[in-house]
């Protein structure tokens, strides 16, 4: 199988970003990233992606490559925005073309209630819209808006490497159950863990405080005391 990964917008992309200047493609492509690992996971999955973290793709040359790669399903990544200063406005929601294909709808509704009970935001439904990448691609093809950049709770959800990978296993896990795909066989020598050390302190206060610092960034930490 397939799968074509769009991280929405790009890097140069005007606009796209929160009122306190976060670019909604730090979001897009990390989440990218995230749902790559994870599908890569699965047997007999080949995936592709459309955008650059270095240029704007044009929209017309995203999805002439998908159609020329023939991909079963296409997945296009964004965060939303309601106006451009804070504002209440908040939730997940997921599109498919107005022409309201059933395959896409199915998995839009598979993809959508998952995150929503993966994130506990608000719900906003599945939604059509005459979007170019939904509109001009020729297989199966979803567009995720993951919370709102103008919102100040979720601008912060964005940002959290923590959301940004609860987001993209939601998605992956939806793609596996949808399709009836398996997880890979673990344990091969491809499958190796590294563990990153950032320091080492003498004093437990001190540990403390950089462990806070990096919760803070949305890294997962923990102390463990070296006998």
């Amino acid at each position: 199988m397939k799968i074509m990964i769009d991280a929405g917008h790009g890097p140069n992309t005007e606009g796209k970003r929160t009122p306190d200047g976060m670019r909604e493609f730090e979001f897009n492509a990390a989440a990218a990233v995230f749902l790559t690992e994870e599908l890569e996971k699965l047997t007999g999955v080949s995936v592709f992606h459309v955008h650059s973290n270095m240029s704007d793709i044009p929209l017309k040359q995203r999805t002439d490559k998908a159609n020329e790669l023939r991909v079963d399903c296409y997945l296009s990544i964004h965060a939303n925005a309601y106006g451009t200063s804070w504002n209440s406005a908040e939730g997940i929601e997921t599109f498919v073309h107005s022409s309201k294909p059933h395959e896409a709808y199915q998995l839009a509704n598979i993809i959508q209630a998952s995150l929503i009970k993966t994130t506990g935001r608000k719900n906003r439904g599945v939604k059509t819209a005459d979007f170019h990448v939904l509109r001009e691609t020729k297989m199966t093809a979803i567009l995720i808006e993951c919370g709102f950049m103008t919102n100040k709770e979720e601008a912060a959800l964005l940002r959290s490497m923590e959301y940004r990978k609860k987001c993209a296993v939601s998605i992956a896990s939806s793609i596996k159950d949808y399709y009836k795909l398996k997880s890979k066989i673990q344990g091969s020598s491809k499958n190796v863990i590294y563990k990153v050390q950032t320091g080492a302190f003498s004093h437990y206060e001190s540990a403390e405080k950089l462990a806070n610092e990096l919760r803070a960034k949305g890294f997962d930490t923990f102390i463990t005391k070296v006998k």
